[in-house]
């Protein structure tokens, strides 16, 4: 929409029956205050105001004559491009021998122009655009029920999405609480890495060789070829019938990932999963897989040898087990809260997070105040901007680890974070633990330290009055679609957190071109 003159009228439109444009005007100037306390969309008002020049016998020359206007000024408007000033409004309902509130009511002038809106708001949806489908203007020989038919489509498809998150927060919350109650420590799967790798020359210390992950691979009756048109929604593929594993060529899969990727691959066969029949099983067997690989990448013997050696030399660290045994920060990030409960009895947290703050995988017990939804789920919600998985993405060296301690309302927390430049969207891995269990961290002399109200307070989420005086209901932010599967962060515009928004603006507004509606 292009930038409104100021004093324009400002509108959004929201699905609904359409609007009746021969309402009295007493009842059109209900609708229309209420409109205005709510604002309305320059396509509505269009709509309106072309019905009205049609029922007068108009054309938009003729009007342009009444209004002073030109006409292709008067076709910006009532296309949506453009918003009208409160005095041109005034003057077109004059024009019109309408009273001016009939214009400003917040619903479509028939029920075709209704179907067309709303054809247009689901076009713009993130779910149609992944249909990738070429944009659809209704003309007039398109019947209404085509476009009943189309919308009620578009609806089945938003509603089928949305029970996905549902049933995403009720398994992972589900696995995670079981997670939790097991010290992140699967006994079976370890001793399940122990007999594979029995199957090998690995000598029991040090990281496991390419050479011996091969021949494990062999011990599993498989073999393994490097393509490079694997599918793109895949990470391997394997062929039972030839008993071949199917990996991206070196180009497209580093080394270390490729080893992770391999295990995980085989990990179903020597874990004898079934086909997962729900998303329960699937991210059961997820989690499985993902646990077996790094119990054979940094085995339970040779890691909590080299683990209890830097414990008592103060001086335990991921980064030093993710280069001991070869394998990536994530993995060696998750190996470390699998064994460090168990064997080293520091209870810990680990959060993977994208760059606005959004959680998409979380392992603890050790109390940190995580946010939550109502049914409990974490994964989808958003992180306070005071913690170090958030902070260390406005560090100035944002690529180093970040340590850092936060006071909260369960106690203080230290933790080390970890950004995975490879990642798309850009994550941060979040290592950490209680105060008490900090002093066997390098790190742990960090200075940096920050308190946070979160979740209870909100403390980053709570605009100043000065910015919701300046921005509140001033600010439209075009929301980019989110891809992880989970709840919606909650607000007007879902994803999105206005505080920083607002402070966005206040950084990039100049003194001498004052926002719009601030404009005399």
């Amino acid at each position: 929409m292009a930038e409104a003159d100021s004093g324009s009228i400002y509108m959004t439109y929201e699905r609904e029956s359409g609007g009746d444009p021969e309402m009295s005007v007493p009842a059109a100037r209900t609708a229309s205050r209420t409109a205005a306390a709510t604002t309305l969309k320059s396509t509505v008002f269009g709509r309106r105001m072309r019905y009205f020049r049609k029922r007068a016998g108009l054309t938009l020359d003729e009007l342009g004559e009444r209004v002073g206007k030109p006409a292709p000024y008067l076709s910006t408007i009532e296309t949506g491009k453009r918003d009208p000033r409160i005095g041109l409004v005034r003057e077109i309902a004059s024009a019109l021998d309408i009273d001016q509130a009939q214009l400003l009511v917040d619903a479509a002038p028939t029920e075709r122009d209704r179907l067309e809106l709303a054809l247009e708001d689901a076009q713009r949806h993130p779910a149609y655009a992944e249909l990738r489908l070429p944009h659809l203007r209704p003309g007039a020989s398109v019947p209404d029920m085509a476009l009943v038919h189309l919308l009620e489509l578009f609806n089945r498809l938003v509603a089928s999405r949305e029970r996905v998150p549902d049933a995403m927060q009720r398994v992972t919350t589900l696995l995670r609480t079981e997670m939790a109650g097991k010290d992140n420590y699967l006994a079976d799967i370890e001793t399940l890495a122990r007999s594979a790798l029995a199957r090998t020359s690995y000598v029991g210390t040090g990281p496991v060789a390419q050479a011996q992950l091969l021949e494990m691979v062999g011990s599993f009756g498989f073999t393994i070829a490097r393509v490079g048109d694997l599918p793109k929604t895949t990470r391997s593929i394997a062929d039972l019938a030839n008993r071949v594993i199917y990996l991206p060529q070196r180009d497209a899969l580093r080394t270390r990932d490729a080893r992770s990727v391999l295990l995980q691959t085989l990990a179903h066969f020597a874990l004898d999963h079934d086909d997962p029949q729900d998303l329960e099983t699937f991210l059961r067997q997820r989690i499985e897989a993902n646990y077996f690989a790094g119990a054979v990448l940094a085995p339970e013997e040779a890691a909590v040898a080299f683990l209890r050696t830097e414990q008592e030399s103060r001086n335990l660290s991921v980064e030093d087990l993710k280069e001991v045994f070869y394998i990536s920060y994530q993995m060696a990030a998750h190996r470390f809260t699998n064994l460090a409960t168990r064997h080293l009895e520091i209870p810990v947290h680990l959060v993977r997070s994208d760059e606005s703050g959004v959680i998409w995988q979380v392992y603890e017990n050790n109390g940190v105040p995580l946010p939550r939804a109502a049914d409990g789920s974490v994964e989808g919600q958003r992180l306070c901007k005071r913690w170090g998985t958030r902070a260390v993405f406005t560090s100035p060296d944002k690529y180093s680890l970040h340590y850092q301690y936060t006071d909260t309302s369960n106690g203080t927390f230290w933790c080390a974070s970890h950004i995975i430049v490879d990642s798309e969207p850009l994550h941060a891995i979040t290592v950490g633990t209680d105060f008490q269990h900090v002093r066997f961290f390098r790190g742990r002399e960090t200075e940096r330290h920050t308190e946070s109200g979160c979740p209870d307070q909100a403390c980053c989420r709570t605009p100043s009055p000065g910015l919701v005086e300046r921005w509140g209901g001033h600010v439209w932010p075009s929301v980019i679609g989110r891809s992880y599967p989970g709840a919606p962060v909650p607000g007007a515009f879902a994803g999105v957190d206005m505080v920083e928004i607002f402070e966005f603006l206040d950084l990039h507004s100049q003194p001498t071109s004052p926002p719009p509606h601030l404009k005399s």
